[in-house]
């Protein structure tokens, strides 16, 4: 599927993964180990490797024996300082990192770095020895020290692994606190590779995700326009272009995206990217422009297949998206299916069920679901089949269906119990659905997802105290949880009723997520209760333009006849039906107002 630059990024982090083991026990809290019998101390297999016998004098020897005692005795500091006197003067690489692997297994910090310095400055061009020293200060928080060996060990990998090395950076980093530092640090470790033909679009992407980290979207943005300056068929620049333009709103970076596709060597999968993008944007017909000449450059390229048979899907163009995702299918046959590709095959074979089920053919939609393969799906797969028995009214049996999906991972318990809840809640069951709920929240009071189902089921029990009490718990957890706002707000201003405190709710989730298509609705329906139909039929239009949805077409429809647009609201209603004929707002709606569109 689309790109995700941090996925690229794991080949490279493997290469870490021995020493972020080792480095676990170094930040563990718990005690330390105890050391090992005095017998293993002179055993090759378990203690300090012996330099070879040309070097090995009485008082090398002496000396090793001396620091693995001293460890022994709780005391990291002296024995790594034996073990690094010992390496310094043999030159022997291995007992540097034994002197490092010492400080690390009893959490010895400076002793960590001071050896691990002095393995990187006796082997410059060790990518042990830099890697080592990297994880330890990462680990310690010295970001502001990692300057040199950032740069040391980009220097010493070997030239094919230094584009995926950079990259890497904003992810080892990511998590450090001080965030303006990092940037400051990653730009003078690269500062020598911005020049550089080869790297400096990758250099200039790391720098301007740093910055980004940081908080500063127009340095981000510059690094990107000087990146791509550097070479404007890399896709690094685009794709950091791509993130300023989803995460930050930054409008100047959808040109340099387009500067990348304009090049015959585009990279597929920025435009997939690009596309998905431009579909959250709500630009649909741009989406499919970007996809379209895709399909039309790279007619083999897989991915391009499944995302266009998505988003036709998704507008329940049935027919188009049928072929487009058989067509999917063809290039990604399942005898040649590897684990991501089942992953494909899944969505492609649960989206080909969903349009099954719009046509009523039941059998059609099983004997897909049959074929999706991938374990991750199963949940999923089951929870289609309940839904196919609770449409035909055997909503038991659907119930006994999402019990027994397999749990494959340890968060699909959770996931069946969220599952069936929802399942009663879609089929007027929703006090059941509270009441199964509410008897889990004890057992996890802080799950927000939980507790936000349960507030979504007691709104449809009519128990809007519990409703309010659950939401504001959400919000008291998670201050920035833009759903339990507009839930809330929205329950008052569909009611009629605290519409100021609505207002106050549904702006602050406005404020979070601005582009949010439903949150749009609820500011358009407040509007419209509170007596302004034309303020509300403006957001209305917009949230239905960029997210047809059933329900977002009844609000709509609603506000068009009370103006007096009759036709224009029967002709939004008869789209909204087409998208959902089984909406219960819509269904609702027209019933009130008797109106057959």
């Amino acid at each position: 599927m689309g790109l995700d630059y941090y996925g690229l990024m794991k080949s490279y982090s493997r290469a870490l993964t021995a020493l972020a083991t080792a480095f676990a026990a170094f930040m563990a809290t718990a005690q330390t180990p105890a050391a090992p019998p005095v017998a293993a101390v002179v055993a090759p297999a378990s203690a300090t490797p012996a330099p070879a016998s040309s070097r090995m004098t009485a008082r090398l020897m002496y000396e090793l024996l001396l620091g693995e005692f001293t460890l022994q005795q709780g005391d990291a500091q002296g024995a790594t300082a034996y073990l690094l006197n010992a390496a310094r003067r043999s030159g022997d690489e291995a007992l540097y990192k034994r002197a490092v692997e010492m400080a690390i297994q009893s959490r010895a910090g400076p002793a960590a770095v001071e050896a691990s310095r002095a393995w990187r400055q006796a082997y410059p061009d060790s990518l042990e020895a830099n890697r080592y020293e990297l994880q330890i200060l990462i680990g310690l928080g010295r970001v502001a020290d990692t300057e040199a060996p950032l740069r040391a060990l980009l220097m010493a990998l070997p030239a094919a692994e230094k584009v995926a090395f950079i990259n890497a950076i904003p992810a080892l980093l990511q998590r450090v606190p001080d965030k303006p530092v990092a940037a400051r640090t990653v730009e003078r470790a690269l500062s020598e590779f911005t020049t550089h033909t080869q790297l400096a679009p990758a250099a200039w992407t790391s720098i301007g995700r740093m910055r980004l980290q940081a908080g500063d979207a127009a340095g981000a943005l510059a690094a990107a326009t000087l990146g791509q300056d550097a070479d404007a068929s890399s896709e690094w620049p685009a794709l950091l272009a791509l993130q300023l333009m989803t995460t930050a709103d930054e409008p100047l970076a959808e040109a340099l995206i387009q500067r990348h596709l304009n090049r015959p060597q585009a990279s597929p999968d920025v435009r997939i990217s690009y596309a998905r993008a431009l579909v959250e944007a709500g630009r649909h017909a741009d989406a499919h422009a970007q996809l379209d000449t895709l399909m039309r450059l790279q007619p083999d390229y897989a991915d391009g297949w499944l995302v266009k048979g998505a988003l036709l899907a998704d507008q329940r163009r049935d027919a188009e998206a049928e072929r487009t995702l058989l067509r999917y299918l063809e290039l990604t046959p399942a005898e040649q299916a590897g684990a991501s590709r089942d992953i494909g095959r899944g969505q492609a074979l649960l989206m080909l069920a969903r349009i099954a089920e719009r046509r009523q053919d039941d059998a059609s939609a099983e004997r897909l679901l049959a074929q999706v393969m991938a374990p991750e799906q199963a949940l999923t797969v089951q929870t289609r089949r309940a839904e196919m028995l609770a449409r035909q009214g055997r909503l038991d049996e659907a119930r006994r269906a999402i019990r027994a999906a397999p749990e494959q991972r340890p968060d699909d318990a959770r996931l069946k119990l969220l599952a069936e809840a929802q399942l009663l809640r879609d089929h007027q069951q929703a006090e059941p659905a509270y009441q199964m709920l509410a008897a889990e929240l004890p057992r996890t009071p802080d799950d927000q997802a939980l507790l936000y189902d349960t507030a979504m089921a007691a709104e449809r029990a009519g128990r809007l105290d519990e409703m309010e009490r659950l939401l504001r718990r959400v919000i008291e957890l998670n201050p920035e949880a833009q759903h339990a706002y507009n839930a809330l707000g929205y329950a008052w201003a569909d009611r009629g009723v605290r519409l100021d405190e609505a207002r106050t709710l549904i702006e602050k989730a406005v404020q979070l997520a601005p582009e949010d298509s439903y949150i749009q609705d609820s500011l358009g329906w407040l509007e419209y209760r509170q007596g302004r139909p034309r303020e509300a039929r403006t957001l209305l239009e917009a949230a239905f333009q960029k997210r047809p949805d059933a329900e977002i077409a009844a609000h709509l429809g609603e506000v068009l006849w009370v103006l007096g647009e009759h036709d224009a609201a029967r002709a939004v209603w008869r789209e909204g039906l087409r998208l959902d004929a089984g909406n219960e707002s819509l269904i609702k709606t027209l019933k009130r107002l008797q109106v057959t569109p």
